[in-house]
């Protein structure tokens, strides 16, 4: 049990699914997993443990942004010895060839949170998903006939960001897309050497404009979920 999940460890699978939104968790839980449990409604942030094709599986809530990510990955890290960790969202493409409803893997997280600052100062440290884990979301990925782009991300500590310069230098750099949540996981399962990895949908495209609708964002979040669960099974 730790202060913001109310689980004995035997409740918490060593593989896990990370959605920010509580009540995809629990819709995750509904439409994947069997034998479901609910072990977690501290603070509305659900919890569960499931079957999915005969491997133990966990989904947990994280909420929004690097702190909320950084309580709960640290406690299902530290408190629950947590091995494989996926993040499933959304993000926002920076990239015009990328398009609504593709896959991000992210390989890496860059940031503009001070959280990491307070951890290594002056060095400026490169979060980075778990090979392990990308190779195996690619695969299936691949095997789904999905669309997907592997490369560098930006975690940011702001969702509404009015900065067209700076999406520019992000863009002529390579950054595929935008989230608030992946640097803060990549960084804690390196201090705990654990795997984890973030997969996200494009909901919002940030070059043209566009963005999907509830309908289109829940029949993506679901095909995405998919493949993460098909990178625990053997």
């Amino acid at each position: 049990m730790s202060i913001h999940i109310d689980a004995n460890n035997e409740q918490i699978a060593d593989n896990i699914l990370l959605p920010g939104d509580p009540l995809r968790a629990e819709l995750i839980a509904n439409e994947f997993l069997e034998n479901t449990e609910c072990y977690n409604k501290v603070r509305g942030m659900l919890g569960f443990t499931g079957i999915y094709q005969g491997k133990r599986v966990s989904v947990q809530g994280t909420g929004m942004g690097m702190p909320s990510m950084s309580i709960y990955a640290k406690e299902l890290l530290d408190d629950y010895q947590v091995k494989k960790l996926i993040r499933v969202g959304t993000a926002g493409a920076l990239q015009a060839h990328i398009n609504m409803g593709e896959l991000i893997l992210a390989q890496g997280a860059c940031t503009d949170s001070h959280i990491n600052q307070l951890t290594f100062q002056s060095i400026d440290y490169a979060p980075i998903a778990s090979f392990n884990l990308l190779c195996r979301a690619h695969q299936a990925a691949q095997t789904s006939q999905k669309i997907c782009h592997i490369g560098n991300i930006l975690t940011t500590d702001r969702f509404y960001v009015e900065d067209q310069p700076l999406y520019n230098t992000l863009k002529e750099h390579g950054i595929l897309a935008v989230d608030m949540e992946t640097a803060a996981l990549y960084t804690l399962a390196a201090r705990y050497q654990a795997q984890a990895l973030a997969i996200m949908t494009i909901s919002d495209q940030l070059i043209t404009g566009e963005r999907a609708s509830s309908e289109q964002r829940q029949h993506q979040f679901l095909d995405m979920v998919e493949t993460a669960l098909n990178c625990f099974v053997d």
